[in-house]
């Protein structure tokens, strides 16, 4: 990071956006590090164990298009406070009421989405204070947030085992509480946010052909990300027989580097250009995958495997998103929300496929095969845009690469 990244914009807004992403997410994805426990609990059967883990992802995604509206309108600080308060509420009320259903799961894995939806604030929030050709090392920062999804790996199995389940969705509302403190007194909404636009300009979006390849590649980036953060710590443990907190640890790892290395793929796709970056990404990450379908016999196996993929999908996240202000810089807020929301669609299908496909045909093997094809798929499309996208859009903005 030089020093002409720390004079540009406004850094309490930017650790604000990634703390408030951070904790966000960590609650996010906390049925995952939970699944197991109350699976047992409740007798819930693969399929109702992927569904359950994909139901928060798949509830984010829907309600991020709603807070990128939100914050169009009513800018992003505000929009935030008022998420969070939501979210802590959920969370409080879901610990006195207690959960006692697969029908409750599912019901708490809604509220839960509210929190992932934090992306869609978070990132305009961040975004806005910083110019072109900084896009990829701020977003990349802010979007880092993504590693409190560690949080909830790394701690939540062994505080179940200490406290109970149904106690640590009660706990997790301390951390958020903390968080919305900080985030109040410390981010700040950038004098240069675009202007209000009326909502049909947001449909409007839908017509660019572009909107739609950015929401395809992010719900491959980012929809892998999220999915194996929902589901690694059931997979760990029915695959390799590890115990809850054992695969929450693995689970961490793998999530770690995911999570870490998105400001390094925001600041690489800066230097080389997004395009030349995500060429290079989903060719490694569909090798991974297509290496895991295959069913790796020990754990020692499968976690160098499942760290390179993760590392490809998190530097992907941040490639893509040094490429979307590029292009929609009018429309971020809108375009944060669709895009976001595609990478939650593309977390639900990971998440429930392996689900099910574990489920009819006795192995994980098929969901993580056809998540490959989709990488591979994402591969073949971001070479075709590559040529019009520097020739066209590209061109508008010397001090950033495409």
């Amino acid at each position: 990071m030089h020093k002409g990244f720390l004079k540009a914009g406004h850094l309490p807004t930017l650790f604000a956006s990634f703390l408030y992403f951070d904790l966000s997410f960590m609650v996010w994805v906390l049925l995952g590090p939970l699944g197991v426990a109350i699976a047992k609990a409740l007798h819930l059967d693969p399929a109702h164990k992927g569904l359950m883990v994909a139901t928060p992802v798949l509830a984010g995604a829907a309600l991020r298009v709603v807070l990128g509206l939100l914050v169009d309108r009513y800018k992003a600080k505000r929009v935030g406070i008022g998420a969070q308060i939501v979210v802590i509420a959920g969370l409080i009320s879901a610990w006195m009421i207690g959960i006692d259903s697969f029908a409750a799961t599912l019901v708490l894995g809604c509220v839960l989405g509210l929190a992932g939806a934090s992306f869609a604030v978070a990132l305009p929030l961040a975004s806005a204070w910083y110019g072109p050709e900084h896009q990829g090392t701020a977003l990349g920062i802010a979007g880092a947030g993504n590693s409190g999804t560690v949080l909830a790996a790394l701690f939540a199995p062994a505080l179940a085992i200490a406290f109970g389940w149904q106690n640590v969705i009660g706990l997790a509302a301390i951390p958020l509480v903390v968080t919305l403190g900080i985030f109040i007194f410390a981010a700040k909404d950038s004098p240069n946010a675009p202007a209000r636009k009326p909502l049909a300009a947001y449909f409007a979006l839908l017509k660019e052909g572009d909107c739609w390849w950015f929401m395809f590649f992010y719900s491959v980036t980012f929809g892998g990300f999220v999915g194996l953060a929902s589901s690694l710590t059931i997979y760990f443990n029915d695959v390799y027989g590890l115990s809850p907190v054992v695969a929450g640890y693995c689970t961490a790892a793998v999530v770690f580097v995911g999570s870490m290395v998105r400001p390094m793929g925001g600041a690489v796709a800066d230097r080389v250009g997004g395009v030349r970056a995500l060429v290079v990404l989903y060719a490694v990450a569909a090798g991974a995958f297509a290496t895991i379908s295959t069913g790796l016999s020990t754990i020692y196996l499968a976690m160098p495997v499942f760290l390179i993929g993760m590392l490809a999908l998190g530097m992907g996240n941040g490639s893509v998103f040094q490429l979307v202000p590029q292009r929609f810089k009018r429309e971020i807020g809108v375009m944060t929300g669709l895009v976001g929301m595609s990478g939650g669609v593309g977390g639900f299908y990971l998440a429930s496929s392996l689900g099910y496909s574990k489920q009819l045909t006795g192995s994980y093997g098929p969901g993580f095969l056809v998540f490959a094809f989709l990488a591979a798929l994402a591969l073949v499309g971001i070479s075709g845009v590559r040529r019009r996208w520097r020739t066209t859009w590209g061109e508008l903005y010397g001090a950033a690469r495409v």
